[in-house]
């Protein structure tokens, strides 16, 4: 029988997991076999370096977590060894990074996740990893409102050039114009008195 620090401990684990949870804008249960410690340390790396929780837990203080949090749905995925990844800020970096060792290891599969306070299944977290990345979005948004902004100023130049070369063409003949008129007095024939 355990004895009440443990249980203490444990308790404590529980309500820690479950807050993670319900804090999380996604997270990811993957099965977790068949990983060497290369791979296992650069997928932690990556995980870290994208601001990712990642934590191999037992399934009795998840599926605990699960009870507190309100996700049971993903009660039903725990079988054998699991790990779960949390991200706070950024919905798509958890699902990106464990798919590439998913779609590398065999036996290192998704089994489902949580994301925006809802259970997902693993279809769900695969097609949420083939989202680009926010900055990536961000960009493509910010091209896609440019580019006619940039179309639009184009074209208002190609205005101000076609007037600004025909403005000189016009006002060529109006100076030669003008400058005829004050030098034809002089050229013109004196008038000889009539006889």
């Amino acid at each position: 029988m355990p004895s009440e620090k443990i249980l203490e401990q444990k308790k404590a684990l529980v309500e820690a997991l479950a807050e993670k949870m319900g804090r999380a804008v996604s997270g990811v249960l993957v099965k977790y076999e068949g990983i060497t410690v290369d791979q296992d340390t650069k997928m932690r790396a990556a995980l870290r370096a994208a601001g990712v929780e990642y934590s191999v837990i037992k399934n009795t203080l998840i599926g605990k977590a699960c009870d507190q949090a309100g996700f049971e749905g993903l009660k039903s995925e725990l079988e054998g060894m699991n790990a779960i990844a949390f991200s706070y800020d950024d919905a798509i970096a958890p699902a990106k990074i464990l798919k590439e060792y998913a779609d590398k290891i065999e036996t290192f599969e998704i089994r489902g996740g949580i994301l925006e306070g809802a259970v997902v299944d693993a279809a769900t977290v695969n097609e949420l990893a083939e989202i680009p990345p926010k900055e990536v979005l961000v960009a493509k948004l910010l091209g896609s409102i440019q580019s006619p902004l940039y179309k639009f100023a184009y074209v208002l130049q190609a205005i101000i050039d076609k007037d600004g070369e025909e403005a000189p063409a016009e006002e060529a003949p109006a100076e030669e114009v003008a400058a005829e008129a004050t030098e034809a007095p002089a050229e013109a024939p004196a008038e000889t008195p009539a006889e």
